[in-house]
């Protein structure tokens, strides 16, 4: 579990199984984990992936026993009748309502408020529960990962799946560079502010997950991209127009290696890029991600061959921009390949 401001668990995770192919680990004062692999190259690229997860707040206990709660990152059409964990000690229960045969007309046709969602761990009055719990434990879905095919399930693919990527690289790959585990993404972009300015990179990389769309709609055509049509390369979302020149690039190395992409839905959204690209002076910043459904939800979809594909493209890119001292020198005037319109 790893909700925001309580990523301790990945970032340990993460540390322990990179340590052995860094140069450098650094855990900042926010909780953000910087890794450098290799020496520091010109240009100064930074890779950054979010650790945090979303899930809920502690608020306070009623006299019953009944915990209320504050959502962070999810809405309350994902949280009725969900199974959870709180807190360190993993303390199991379950999000409850008034009871649907209850509700008076009026209510039973919209979604009902979050300040009448509780959690109910099983404990009769305020002093039992307090024993399990504290105001301020955070907690998430009880959710169990599993593999069928090419398909995983999983919660928090947004943005485990961005972490993995990064680790691989560093594993995997001689790519020298700053790899960012960055906290509190889902609370406002927080942890990649601070990181960004320290790295103060040339050149940046946000990591994530994207969601993908494939329900019925008018036309039957999504308008997001699909789980198993290739990593996802972002124009702009809310935060950022991204470098055009990086998006080029990570297009035509796609083409140039023969593998899949797809193109997010402009305006949607927003990442780590959000920041890094303001730090200083200003960073060319693009976005990458990988597709997956229902994210910000208890259960998540996504490709193992996607997740494959993502890791060889973003290494091919990231082996590109290594080889660009500074980023202006990359061509503006169009390439062996075909270029955005």
């Amino acid at each position: 579990m790893g909700v925001s401001s309580q990523e301790e668990k990945v970032r340990d995770f993460i540390r322990q199984n990179v340590k052995d192919h860094a140069q450098e680990i650094i855990e900042d004062t926010y909780g953000n984990l910087i890794v450098r692999k290799g020496p520091v190259t010109k240009p100064k690229l930074m890779l950054a992936a979010h650790m945090d997860e979303v899930g809920f707040m502690v608020m306070s206990v009623e006299k019953n026993g009944l915990l209320k709660f504050k959502p962070i990152g999810i809405g309350v059409q994902t949280l009725l009748a969900k199974r959870v964990i709180i807190g360190k000690n993993r303390v199991p229960g379950v999000i409850g309502s008034k009871p649907v045969h209850l509700l008076q007309e009026d209510e039973a046709k919209k979604w009902p408020e979050i300040k009448n969602l509780f959690i109910d761990i099983g404990a009769a009055t305020r002093e039992e529960a307090l024993k399990s719990v504290e105001i301020g434990d955070c907690g998430t879905f009880d959710t169990v990962y599993r593999e069928d095919g090419d398909t995983m399930y999983g919660k928090a693919f947004d943005n485990r799946l961005g972490c993995y990527m990064l680790m691989e690289l560093l594993r995997d790959h001689d790519l020298p560079g700053y790899y960012v585990f960055t906290v509190q993404e889902e609370m406002g972009l927080r942890g990649a502010r601070i990181a960004g300015f320290r790295v103060a990179p040339d050149v940046a990389l946000a990591v994530d997950t994207t969601g993908s769309a494939e329900w019925p709609t008018d036309k039957d055509v999504p308008d997001s991209p699909i789980m198993g049509g290739g990593p996802v390369i972002t124009v702009s979302d809310l935060t950022i127009i991204c470098d055009r020149r990086l998006v080029e690039l990570l297009m035509d190395t796609a083409r140039v290696n023969g593998l899949d992409y797809q193109v997010k839905k402009p305006g949607v959204g927003g990442t780590d890029a959000g920041p890094i690209h303001l730090v200083k002076t200003g960073v060319p910043t693009a976005v990458f991600s990988l597709p997956a459904r229902y994210i910000h939800s208890p259960l998540s979809m996504a490709s193992k061959k996607d997740l494959a594909n993502g890791i060889l493209l973003l290494a091919r890119a990231v082996e590109k921009i290594l080889t660009i001292p500074n980023i202006n020198e990359i061509s503006q005037k169009g390439s062996e390949h075909e270029r955005i319109s």
